[in-house]
C-alpha cells in the first residue's frame, strides 16, 4: 500500500514437538535456509534463521500486511513438509503447537542478530525452557505454565 512506512523487526521461537532434539547438526541449516525462503516468499525480510537440535530461532523484518500466527502457519507447516519429505527423522517430525514472537526496536538488531547466532554456544549453559521461560519475563508475557512446550509424557 502506498504510503504505508513500517519498521517490524521480530524474534520468532518456536519448539520440535516433546521437545525432542531431532534437528540434526548435519542438516539443520539446509531446513533454517527453507524457513529462510519461506520467510522471504510472504515478503518479510529474514535477518537469521538458528537453533538447536530441539528449537529454532528466526529474526525478521515482517510487512503490516502480513499476519504473524500466518507467517508462522507457513513456516511451522513447510519446513515439517520438508524434513518429512526427505526422511531426514527416523518418525514423522512435528513443530510444538505454539510460538513466541517478541519485538524489537532497529537499536537491537545486531545484538539480537549475534544472540541467535550464537545458539549452540548458549545452549551449553541454558536449557531451552529457562530461554524461553526469561524472553517470557523480559518482554512481561504472562503465561501459564502448563502450556509451556510439552515434553514426551
Amino acid at each position: 500500500m502506498a504510503n504505508t512506512y513500517h519498521q517490524i523487526y521480530l524474534q520468532f521461537v518456536f519448539g520440535v514437538r516433546f521437545r525432542e532434539a531431532l534437528l540434526d547438526s548435519r542438516w539443520r541449516s539446509q531446513v533454517q535456509a527453507v524457513i529462510g525462503n519461506i520467510i522471504n516468499e510472504n515478503k518479510c525480510k529474514t535477518l537469521i534463521v538458528n537453533g538447536v537440535e530441539d528449537h529454532l530461532h528466526c529474526f525478521a523484518g515482517l510487512r503490516p500486511a502480513v499476519s504473524v500466527s500466518d507467517l508462522m502457519r507457513d513456516v511451522k507447516a513447510n519446513s515439517s513438509k520438508y524434513i518429512n519429505d526427505r526422511g531426514l527423522t527416523p518418525k514423522r517430525f512435528e513443530w510444538q503447537e505454539g510460538f513466541g514472537v517478541f519485538s524489537y526496536h532497529h537499536s537491537d538488531i545486531e545484538h539480537v542478530f549475534n544472540y541467535i547466532a550464537n545458539q549452540e554456544e548458549h545452549h551449553k549453559k541454558q536449557s531451552f525452557l529457562d530461554e524461553y521461560r526469561l524472553l517470557l519475563k523480559e518482554f512481561c508475557v504472562q503465561f501459564d505454565e502448563q502450556y509451556i512446550f510439552k515434553e514426551l509424557i
